[in-house]
């Protein structure tokens, strides 16, 4: 914006002050303008005016708010001095309320015949050039605020991701479930493998981590006979930022006792579908070149049986599995070599991942990359948790929870000595006593959120479907 233009804006607001006129008015209840009708008389509306028009002694000005557009017709001898000294000293950008009559004009537009107007904020920034709109990445980003003034499609995403979370709470309450909140500060971070954001407590002199997943408290909360609850929950983690992941993201996480990974199952099969419904209208949807079809019955297959679908017949053969990540092409550290799980992850990230359009369970997974998940009681060597792809996204991911607090303890030592073996900085000790009072069987999903908007608003990147998208700092 140029200095001259923000010049005479601020000489306006100076000659409205001058006559006593409020710049920045008072309340102003209003219609809103999609369900403003022809034929009404003396609507009261507001909006940002998007549009100002001069036709000889006529004026037209177009005014939107969140739920539409409308037309304003100003006949000067039709308002006040003082209106008609506002009107003058209107531009693109501010925002007003008007009173008048609803009529349509010839070529058909819903019109209102102004009577009175009040000025209710005035814009020192002019907007983003009208035909141009605001298409600069960076800068939809960092104001997302012009993002949503100006971009239609922008607002209809955003507005679908207030309808994803409230037809979640409504499918989940229907069901008996009960939604709760657990603490986002953890004096121990765990019910994930992430690296964790840690701040400080002045009083308590203890460092505390923002939360990586809300898991281990909700179990307490099974413990304590809670047996059917869910939370939709911030999490952090201090981790890269991509198309797929940002710092801080939404999740929804349930818990239902006397339950299953297989009840998990139909539960996210009927929860995807009713939302599939609820905001598409449909159960075929596109999600970038690709084309999607909700309907039942989804796609359901071992873990181990993909790797052999993929080439590696023993994925425990880890001779095997770094001969097939070469093949493919896929670059490894060092590290990656000392562990054959992140090297078969790269390989499913590469070679397996790209093919997952439709809804596929992927399930029976290693206990080594599953800690908190009840093993087979025939393969102890292999746990009750799938994950869910849908458009080639990992979407869910659930398990028979594990309510054996002495397996529990094992398996945070053996995850400890293969990291820091720092056992009494990492171990929950207040988690496993909680299990040592006897935690029901259960079952646990954790869908994330960010990435169910993104497929069913078709957007490509996370940073599309989250209001404010964490940013590097300008230069």
């Amino acid at each position: 914006m140029s200095e001259e233009i923000r010049r005479q804006r601020i000489e306006k607001i100076e000659e409205l002050k001058k006559e006593g006129i409020d710049i920045y008015g008072r309340a102003f209840p209003k219609k809103e303008i999609a369900s403003i009708k022809e034929g009404e008389a003396d609507v009261k509306t507001a909006g940002r005016i998007m549009a100002i028009r001069h036709h000889g002694g006529s004026s037209f000005l177009d005014i939107k708010d969140s739920t539409g557009k409308i037309q304003i017709y100003i006949k000067k001898n039709n308002i006040s001095e003082e209106e008609l000294f506002i009107f003058k000293r209107l531009d693109i950008g501010d925002i007003i309320g008007v009173e008048g009559d609803v009529f349509r004009t010839k070529t058909g537009e819903l019109t209102i015949l102004l009577k009175h107007l009040t000025l209710l904020s005035k814009s020192l920034n002019t907007l983003p050039e009208k035909w141009h709109g605001l298409k600069d990445v960076e800068i939809r980003f960092r104001k997302r605020y012009l993002d949503l003034i100006m971009n239609e499609e922008v607002r209809e995403v955003f507005k679908k991701r207030v309808k994803v979370i409230q037809y979640i709470r409504e499918f989940l309450n229907s069901k008996g479930f009960i939604e709760v909140d657990t603490p986002m500060m953890h004096p121990i971070p765990g019910g994930a493998e992430a690296r964790p954001f840690i701040t400080y407590h002045n009083t308590l002199e203890m460092n505390l981590y923002l939360r990586i997943a809300p898991e281990l408290y909700l179990k307490r909360l099974l413990v304590g006979n809670f047996e059917k609850i869910y939370e939709i929950n911030r999490s952090f983690r201090n981790e890269g930022i991509s198309p797929l992941h940002n710092p801080e993201f939404t999740m929804l996480e349930l818990y239902s006792a006397y339950g299953d990974c297989r009840e998990m199952m139909e539960i996210t099969e009927s929860l995807i579908t009713f939302l599939g419904e609820k905001i598409n209208n449909s159960l075929a949807m596109d999600y970038q070149d690709k084309k999607i079809d909700l309907s039942l019955p989804w796609k359901r297959i071992k873990w181990a049986d993909i790797f052999s679908e993929a080439g590696i017949a023993n994925w425990r053969d880890k001779e095997v599995v770094l001969k097939k990540a070469e093949e493919e092409g896929i670059e490894l550290t060092e590290e990656d070599k000392g562990n054959v799980f992140e090297v078969l992850d790269k390989i499913f990230k590469k070679k397996i991942q790209p093919k997952l359009v439709n809804p596929t369970f992927i399930y029976q997974y290693p206990v080594e990359i599953s800690p908190l998940a009840k093993s087979y009681p025939d393969s102890v060597d292999m746990v009750e948790r799938f994950e869910l792809f849908i458009g080639c996204l990992e979407i869910a991911n659930a398990y028979s929870e594990l309510n054996d607090p002495v397996e529990q303890r094992r398996r945070f030592l053996d995850a400890i000595n293969k990291t820091t073996g720092n056992k009494e900085k990492m171990v929950d000790e207040d988690y496993i006593e909680a299990l040592e009072y006897g935690m029901p069987p259960a079952g646990g999903l954790g869908i994330g959120i960010d990435r169910l908007v993104m497929l069913l608003t078709n957007s490509s990147s996370i940073r599309e479907v989250i209001f404010f998208p964490l940013l590097r700092p300008k230069k």
